[in-house]
């Protein structure tokens, strides 16, 4: 790991459990031993000061004060599992109420890919929110909403000519997907894909197929949803289409160009063109939900030009704003067909979020984008130079710009997940003072935000090898 991976002084705790798991209800001082001590050449410096950089245990006294407060009055349905009471953040440092500073590996879940607080994104808010915070989008007009929406349909990766629907986020930006696919087609049938996760709410829940607890004892859901193999055209084409689904009842397919949740999975080469000609053959819609890829994550503005291919519809959240609340659906013109009244947001397009969208844009054009393919391939490099030094822990690594996944596994021969193994990884690298996020069955996801430097990486990269070294 010669000039990326440096050797450090963290201390961690020894494994627990059987087979290369850890028990995550390990003590408050083995993990806070995983912390330890970076020496300076395994810290990075940008403004706030050494990072990561741990004083007090975790979580501290007003961080815990903070999370009795919450759990007191909050739904139990969060996944809270990292005890993180966040007071600050800037650019990809993340600071806790007790003063202690991480570096941030996951961005919001994929969201601030501009970077916490970003000057350039804080003027506009600002300015906006002393002119006009909000006048329904549905029923009046405003120019950031417009200027947004020309700038999207200039970004569609295609050569149609495309409208948009505002939404506050992902979920929603589906349901509206799925709506409109019904309602241009006259069809009710859709595909999804094993794997995919496309939101919560009762749509997008429906096409979601990444974990059992997400659908558990919320049935029934939408009918005539079908789930297929996630890569696989020809389980459409020769069984789907040939045993249970007539094609001219399917309203469109839904498909994430590389998908988030159910593990960073990056799909054969030739599975969206053939996806695409498929969906021509049947007058089928294709709807790329670019919601977690979006954005110049991966790279390039929407992951999906690595294809080549048009979607008919494109979904979009996440990364659009930075933080602040909005979704998109972006549209051929020929299929936006729906009539006034038929679908509204009252939130949606709202003017402080458009304004931080034009702004994150800009950034993401004028470099952010190309800095991701940049960090990516240096990451994605010193990635698997760590599943070479610990194979017996580690599997594939995978991904596109900054959207990387990393298998962890119980052993090199049959590479089973290790899926305890892998969430006592993500909670040592808390408490040596990096945050990161898992995924898939056992997979944890690289996704911070797309202004990182080498530097950071590399400081990453290092606690993230301190602490599976601990593991062995």
């Amino acid at each position: 790991m010669a000039g990326l991976l440096k050797k450090s002084k963290l201390n961690g705790s020894k494994l627990n459990g059987k087979n290369g798991h850890a028990s995550r209800e390990s003590t408050g001082s083995q993990r806070q031993a995983a912390r330890g001590t970076l020496g300076t050449g395994g810290q990075a410096t940008r403004g706030t000061g050494k990072v990561p950089y741990v004083h007090t245990e975790l979580p501290g006294p007003k961080a815990k004060a903070a999370i009795k407060l919450d759990r007191r009055f909050t739904s139990p349905s969060y996944t809270r599992y990292i005890p993180l009471a966040v007071k600050s953040a800037s650019m990809c440092t993340v600071e806790d109420l007790d003063g202690n500073r991480f570096l941030d590996f996951t961005a919001g879940i994929a969201v601030n890919n501009c970077g916490h607080c970003h000057p350039d994104i804080v003027a506009a808010v600002r300015d906006q929110t002393g002119k006009l915070m909000h006048m329904c989008g549905s029923d009046y007009y405003n120019v950031p909403q417009a200027e947004l929406a020309s700038k999207l349909c200039h970004l569609f990766p295609g050569k149609s000519q495309t409208r948009v629907f505002f939404t506050n986020s992902g979920a929603e930006s589906i349901e509206a997907a799925f709506k409109l696919a019904r309602y241009h087609t006259g069809r009710q049938r859709v595909i999804a894909f094993l794997g995919a996760f496309h939101g919560r709410t009762f749509g997008a829940l429906s096409l979601t197929g990444s974990k059992i607890q997400q659908r558990a004892h919320f049935a029934p859901l939408v009918p005539e949803v079908e789930h297929v193999p996630y890569g696989d055209v020809s389980f459409i084409r020769d069984n789907l289409f040939k045993k249970t689904v007539p094609p001219d009842e399917v309203a469109a397919i839904f498909v994430e160009p590389l998908q988030g949740e159910g593990g960073y999975i990056v799909p054969p080469k030739n599975f969206l063109p053939e996806l695409r000609e498929l969906c021509d053959k049947h007058k089928i819609l294709l709807v790329a939900d670019e919601v977690q890829s979006g954005f110049g994550r991966t790279g390039k503005m929407f992951c999906i030009e690595y294809s080549g291919v048009e979607p008919d519809i494109l979904c979009l959240a996440k990364g659009i704003a930075s933080g602040l609340p909005l979704g998109a659906m972006v549209a051929k013109e020929s299929v936006m067909d729906w009539k006034q009244g038929s679908h509204g947001s009252t939130f949606g397009g709202n003017p402080v979020s458009c304004r931080a969208a034009l702004a994150s844009i800009e950034l993401i054009e004028r470099g952010y984008m190309k800095n991701a393919q940049k960090i990516g391939a240096i990451m994605m490099d010193g990635l698997r130079k760590l599943a070479a030094e610990f194979p017996h822990h580690l599997g594939e690594v995978r991904g596109r710009g900054l959207m990387i996944g990393m298998d962890v596994i119980t052993d090199e021969k049959s590479k089973r997940p290790a899926r305890v193994l892998r969430d006592h990884i993500v909670d040592d690298a808390y408490y040596a003072g990096l945050l990161l996020l898992g995924c898939g069955e056992a997979t944890i996801r690289f996704c911070p935000p797309l202004c990182i430097t080498e530097a950071e990486a590399a400081t990453g990269l290092e606690i993230l090898r301190s602490v599976i070294r601990k593991r062995k």
